[in-house]
């Protein structure tokens, strides 16, 4: 790690749907607020700057990551300030379109997730407008090697798996998920489901996983917040409120990685190539 430390900051915003315009302000406004109060990092939701109830308005809102595209033009320059990451809608060269984030960092595009898993059943009709990612990998921050997956990827045990191996040692987790299912506890089902996901991650992987979740209602659907963030010791380090717009600051002590792995070599003793090898033999078998 290049730090011991590292302020984050998880913006729990409601967007506009459609209007990048307005959603791209309000991220300059969270921005300026997060650097006020120290944040090094700040972390947006699934789709913050397009809305999520896209549908046709898909081609019209996509954008490029890149210091060219009239939108990113602000959010390269505004990461300068401090480490952002923004949910969109990316637009590859064949005009194929996914649900995207980025992470920038000093004027820089340093990773691009297009989400694996698009779910299509219920209330979701995500692989209609989209097509789905291929890629699971870690990159390298000022911060030290983190991983970033979209919603549904987290709901699948193998891309955060994955980032696990790839060196990742902060997950950052981005979703527009809606409030559904309630429970005779003051929270709805759904929302009790993805905190225990994960803290599960956390403890499982000895992580940190910082979870942006976006708030508000669109076509129907409320938007529950409460964002999170999780010790590789499993601690509950900050979490948001519900439904409703916020900024959630807490401090990430690295060191803590340390500790943890010292007392709970779960990383060092795992096999990835004895897990290679035995879903080759269940993938092939009957051949």
């Amino acid at each position: 790690m290049s730090t011991s430390t590292l302020h984050i900051s998880l913006a729990q915003i409601n967007t506009r749907l459609g209007d990048l315009q307005a959603n791209l302000d309000k991220h300059l406004t969270y921005v300026k607020e997060a650097k006020n109060q120290g944040a090094e990092l700040l972390v947006f939701p699934e789709l913050s700057l397009t809305g999520y109830v896209l549908q046709d308005l898909t081609p019209t809102v996509a954008c490029r990551p890149s210091p060219d595209d009239p939108i990113f033009h602000h959010l390269l320059e505004a990461s300068r300030e401090l480490d952002l990451v923004v949910g969109f809608v990316d637009e590859d060269k064949r005009h194929r379109f996914y649900i995207a984030g980025a992470y920038l960092s000093q004027g820089e595009v340093l990773h691009v997730h297009h989400k694996i898993y698009l779910p299509t059943y219920g209330i979701f009709d995500e692989s209609r407008f989209f097509a789905p990612g291929d890629k699971s990998r870690a990159f390298d921050t000022r911060f030290g090697r983190m991983g970033l997956l979209i919603c549904e990827d987290f709901w699948h045990i193998s891309p955060p798996y994955l980032l696990w191996q790839d060196g990742a040692d902060i997950l950052l987790f981005t979703s527009a998920s809606p409030g559904r299912g309630l429970t005779d506890q003051p929270k709805l089902d759904s929302s009790r489901w993805v905190e225990l996901v994960n803290q599960a991650y956390a403890s499982l992987f000895t992580t940190f996983v910082a979870h942006a979740n976006r708030t508000g209602y669109e076509d129907g659907l409320n938007f529950w917040g409460g964002s999170t963030v999780f010790g590789p010791n499993s601690s509950l380090l900050a979490q948001g409120p519900y439904f409703k717009e916020a900024l959630v600051f807490t401090e990430l002590d690295l060191q803590v990685l340390h500790r943890t792995r010292a007392r709970l070599p779960l990383l060092r003793d795992e096999r990835p190539e004895w897990v290679l090898s035995e879903l080759e033999q269940i993938l092939h078998k009957g051949e």
